[in-house]
């Protein structure tokens, strides 16, 4: 017998969609699809500038966006240490936002003042922006994010972009950088919750009297999503104590992890990753050169050997992920990715405004994987070798991601809805079953079926 457990999603159920459609990730570098589980990771060979302004181009009533640093000027001459217009690459992103605001839509930008942000200069003046606050108190506004449609009546069109990458020339083609986009309107508000936190109002005028950046944000405590029956966690920092749940990531890995970083100097982090290693797990990383003199880079080549590459290409390009991969080769385990615009750095922990995801679905974790091998294997040294697992789903847990594949054979009715509801589900066999009703942040609302054994057939709850 099996036991079934259906947590519904705030009465916005998703019917129909697969989470191949409804959580995706873009790889600005080669991917080594060789070891691909069935999806391959998506190379977008210099297009997902193109690719973010398509997104852009389909919002129908809101764009939010946050991001960090935004340039019309592109890649340093190392000659001349000089700097040319970019013609192709912000312009397009910059036509998209516009267009959209053309169209009446409520476009809000938030940017990190301390950069100068010359892509700005491309949008239209209308358009409503908010330069973080300087000072003592502050830190930087590091978040890359883009929310869409954020209170669409159609729960359908919500979108999350959000990852390690930067708006201009060398971050979307020459960096090491990745991107994960949700379609998910519970996530949505949860991200439009901590940007309305920021700009101090929900409307398109920011309000600085009740505006709050770093240090004095405060948890909104909307953590945990289901997408399709995926968890997902949601961290914002300094507020959400992001790096013990970065700790807490690397502890769950059962066999395998794989780590990429651009700033990499948290102590803990480090030594929690070599205590895996010593462990007997399969331990592979990329970090960019620029934390020399820290504990991880000084300590990684004598615990991890071969394992462990620094890239040293700046100012060519950097390795710019910030990125974490549990399990990937081990599907009963629980494979999951973290990834964000958080650095592994006390500052990041503590002062600056970052956001964090963390996604627990074999799938996305492999593309990931695929990902993190063709960068490993294409820099000098040895290659990547994967670990082999006897994985048998027949009596591994049933997950809630298991139990979604019969999704077809549920109705809720009304949908949407914010009252009464039905649900109807069909068994093709005994089993004992569990129904949760939750809400748009993934907290339980409603104990519908609570671990009772049913016959073959249709049942119906209320």
């Amino acid at each position: 017998m099996k036991n079934i457990l259906l947590c519904f999603i705030a009465v916005f159920i998703f019917l129909g969609a697969s989470a191949q459609n409804k959580i995706k990730c873009y790889f600005n570098k080669p991917v080594d699809t060789t070891v691909s589980t069935g999806v391959k990771a998506a190379y977008l060979n210099n297009c997902i500038a193109d690719t973010l302004a398509v997104y852009l181009s389909r919002a129908k009533y809101s764009i939010d966006i946050c991001i960090y640093d935004f340039e019309k000027t592109i890649a340093w001459d190392t000659t001349t240490i000089d700097r040319t217009i970019d013609t192709v690459f912000a312009p397009k992103v910059a036509a998209a936002i516009d267009s959209a605001y053309a169209h009446g839509l409520k476009v809000r930008l938030i940017f990190d003042s301390g950069n100068a942000n010359t892509g700005l200069t491309l949008l239209d003046t209308g358009i409503h922006t908010m330069g973080s606050p300087q000072g003592s108190a502050y830190s930087i506004m590091h978040n890359k994010l883009v929310i869409i449609d954020a209170g669409s009546p159609n729960p359908g069109d919500p979108i999350v972009w959000t990852g390690c990458l930067n708006w201009y020339y060398e971050q979307w083609n020459w960096d090491y950088n990745n991107v994960i986009i949700f379609q998910d309107s519970a996530l949505a508000s949860a991200y439009t919750a901590e940007f309305n936190m920021m700009w101090g109002d929900t409307g398109v005028n920011k309000n600085w009297a009740t505006s709050k950046f770093g240090q004095f944000k405060t948890d909104l405590g909307m953590h945990n999503f289901y997408i399709d029956g995926n968890l997902v966690e949601l961290y914002f920092s300094p507020s959400d104590g992001t790096d013990s749940h970065i700790q807490s990531t690397i502890a769950s890995a059962d066999k395998d992890l794989y780590f990429g970083q651009f700033t990499f100097t948290e102590t803990t982090d480090a030594s929690d990753i070599i205590i895996k290693q010593d462990s007997g797990l399969n331990v592979y990383g990329i970090q960019d050169n620029t934390s020399e003199g820290y504990y991880p880079i000084e300590h990684f080549p004598g615990s991890l050997g071969t394992h462990y590459k620094i890239y040293s290409e700046f100012p060519d390009s950097l390795y710019h992920n910030k990125m974490l991969i549990v399990d990937p080769s081990d599907t009963c385990s629980d494979p999951l990715v973290l990834t964000g615009s958080h650095n592994w750095s006390s500052s990041a922990n503590t002062k600056n405004d970052e956001n964090t995801v963390i996604v627990h679905n074999a799938s996305i974790a492999n593309q990931y994987l695929q990902y993190f091998k063709g960068s490993f294997d294409n820099l000098p040294g040895s290659k990547l070798t994967l670990p082999t697992y006897d994985c048998n789903p027949a009596v591994a847990p049933t997950s809630v991601h298991s139990t979604m594949g019969m999704k077809d054979n549920f109705i809720v009715y009304p949908n949407p809805s914010r009252g009464d509801i039905d649900v109807s589900y069909e068994l093709s066999s005994t089993q004992t079953v569990t129904v949760d009703i939750c809400n748009v942040i993934g907290q339980k609302v409603a104990l519908l079926v609570n671990n009772e054994l049913e016959a073959a057939g249709r049942h119906k709850s209320y």
